[in-house]
């Protein structure tokens, strides 16, 4: 495969470029510098052509969200979700450590476009290290007026700020993030309002991902079209997958979007020990399971495309399972992990993981009946689509695609439903001898 430009992990080109002296020599914010020339409307234009699609999850245009931010007066915000929760992902993380400046000046950038006062960059509380790097960034940037009062003489004050969380999956729902930026409870809200709305302490607010706002820069530097150079006309740009798992090379891969699964192994060094690859999660735990078939691995990585062979393309954390695992064990590993970082607000996810989980160790531990496997089946069933937040149907996605592809792993494993046979009859009691008087 041919070598890619790299737009985000730029740290494997440049030594260095987490250092400001550095990230400015290699055209550090001059994306944000001929922002500021522009209008907010024109900068939004500019994200809106390129069509870049949030790199979160949703995949949803992030130009077009920037533009349901009302245009009032008062405080508006930005909250850059660095959670980075999702299983198997980590391609923030690279980010916020090699080259962090990206990060701000993306932030800023959207900030200028909705014209907000404050950035929040929300990290999960195990990123307490990757915090100090941001951190030193920020003052580094501030130091050299990208950011405070009067930016460059624009007549814009902006301020960016580090948020540590405590560590819970939910709080990379956005919603719950907001509310824990707050000092409330990481649950989620009821929509609408929607945070473009009524976001952060109430007022208009864009939740963007690390990796998405880290494409901003460089899109306002060279133009839409340099951007839609990359990927396929409906999944512009690169992307970054995470791979792990059965893998040669475990690692990130900054790919342009639209390559197979297929060349995506083969780039990361195929599956190792000469073992036969047999599922893959594209999308952490998230995403339904995909089996291995020729059809999958020629599958192109793009948000249309993964959903043609009934999966999502997500986070793009892929991890690859080979022959020698049973589906019923890793369903059951990751039915534990979102019952555990359930937040317990809505009945549907509460009570359905819970029940899941209960019959998942019946499985798994050989004291289950067939019923059990149906039984899984339609609790899945029933928390698809009625959950407050997205958790509760990505808990369902392991199970359902598991047992769509691999139901007899299940069945070899529970106990079967003996065949009716005729009771034996039972012998008439004995007449009790009766004393003779």
């Amino acid at each position: 495969m041919a070598e890619t430009t790299h737009i985000l992990l730029r740290d494997l080109d440049i030594p260095d470029i987490g250092k400001y002296s550095v990230y400015v020599k290699n055209g550090g914010y001059e994306g944000l510098n001929k922002a500021l020339g522009m209008s907010p409307d024109e900068v939004t234009q500019v994200v809106k052509d390129s069509n870049l699609r949030g790199r979160g999850g949703a995949g949803f245009p992030t130009g077009a969200k920037w533009s349901f931010v009302p245009k009032i007066s008062g405080p508006k915000y930005v909250a850059v979700n660095a959670d980075e929760s999702e299983t198997g992902t980590f391609k923030d993380r690279q980010i916020l450590e090699k080259n962090p400046h990206q990060l701000v000046e993306g932030a800023l950038i959207c900030a200028y476009a909705i014209q907000a006062n404050a950035v929040y960059i929300y990290m999960r509380g195990e990123f307490w290290d990757v915090a100090k790097i941001v951190e030193a960034a920020i003052e580094d940037a501030h130091k050299d007026g990208w950011l405070g009062k009067n930016i460059k003489g624009k007549g814009w004050d902006c301020e960016v700020y580090v948020h540590l969380g405590a560590g819970a999956y939910i709080c990379g729902e956005e919603t719950a993030l907001l509310n824990s930026i707050e000092g409330k409870l990481g649950q989620p809200r009821t929509r609408p309002p929607f945070p473009a709305v009524a976001g952060l302490y109430n007022r208009p607010t864009v939740i963007n991902n690390v990796e998405t706002l880290a494409n901003v820069p460089l899109i306002l530097s060279n133009g839409a079209a340099w951007f839609k150079g990359f990927g396929t006309e409906k999944s512009p740009g690169t992307k970054i997958f995470c791979m792990s798992g059965h893998i040669a090379k475990p690692g990130n891969y900054e790919l342009p979007l639209g390559i197979t699964f297929r060349e995506l192994i083969e780039a990361a060094g195929g599956v190792p020990d000469g073992k036969k690859l047999k599922a893959i999660f594209p999308s952490g735990g998230s995403g339904p399971i995909l089996p291995a078939t020729d059809q999958v691995l020629d599958t192109k990585l793009t948000y249309e495309d993964l959903a043609s062979v009934g999966s999502i393309l997500g986070s793009a954390s892929v991890i690859l399972l080979d022959e020698t695992v049973d589906m019923v064990w890793a369903a059951r590993k990751v039915i534990h992990f979102f019952k555990h970082e359930s937040c317990g607000k809505c009945t549907p996810c509460r009570e359905g993981t819970y029940w899941l989980e209960k019959r998942m160790d019946a499985i798994w531990d050989k004291k289950a009946t067939a019923a059990d496997v149906k039984l899984i089946e339609d609790i899945s069933n029933q928390m698809n689509g009625r959950c407050l937040c997205a958790l509760g149907d990505f808990a369902t996605s392991p199970i359902l695609s598991s047992l769509k592809n691999w139901r007899s792993e299940y069945m070899a494993l529970v106990e079967q439903p003996k065949s009716a046979a005729k009771p034996t009859p039972k012998a008439a009691p004995a007449k009790e001898k009766v004393a003779e008087s």
